[in-house]
């Protein structure tokens, strides 16, 4: 559920006069905005946290602060709630990477939110294409992305399957999402 949705809900059931459930956060709705190096031990324990889940790969604290920049994140003021990085493959390929939503925060729309900030830098880095792999391709379908057999992305394997320990047993599933460039003037 987006946030415009959840409040309109929530404005809705005040009309009606049930309780509304209570807020995320306390302090403010989410924002979304670019990361940076400050943020870079947040994004890691976000990744970090999640890893259980089988979905992510590790990330150092290093690479990640080297990249920070490249991330979108989503944070209510006091904590990271989500994130996601545009990590460039080739000149015509980006790649969505990490994208990780708290618990808690899921069916906000925040990871929606984060890759739709993510094909609007990819358009505007000049990419043709975006990709991601992912264990739930038809959230990325509904995203826009379409699933695309693993050799159509000889960038990604060269670039990081061949040294990942789940090389060939991974179950990833590789989505792509052409890009209209941005256009001058």
């Amino acid at each position: 559920m987006s946030p415009q949705t959840l409040a309109a809900v929530r404005r809705v059931r005040a009309d009606q006069g049930s309780p509304s459930p209570a807020p995320l956060t306390k302090v403010r709705p989410p924002v979304l905005r670019t990361a940076t190096a400050a943020d870079a031990p947040a994004i890691h324990a976000l990744i970090a946290e999640h890893l259980d889940e089988g979905h992510l790969l590790p990330r150092t604290l290093d690479e990640v602060t080297a990249h920070a920049h490249r991330f979108i994140v989503a944070a209510d003021g006091t904590r990271m709630l989500a994130c996601g990085e545009l990590a460039p493959l080739s000149r015509a390929i980006g790649e969505v990477r990490s994208l990780v939503v708290t618990r808690d925060a899921r069916r906000l729309g925040l990871g929606a939110e984060i890759v739709d900030e993510l094909v609007q830098n990819a358009t505007a880095a000049g990419f043709d294409n975006l990709c991601a792999f992912t264990h739930a391709p038809s959230y990325f379908v509904r995203l826009g992305f379409s699933i695309v057999p693993h050799a159509w992305l000889p960038e990604k394997i060269v670039t990081d399957c061949h040294s990942c320990p789940r090389f060939r047993q991974c179950g990833q599933y590789p989505v792509v999402r052409m890009l209209r460039r941005a256009q001058n003037g």
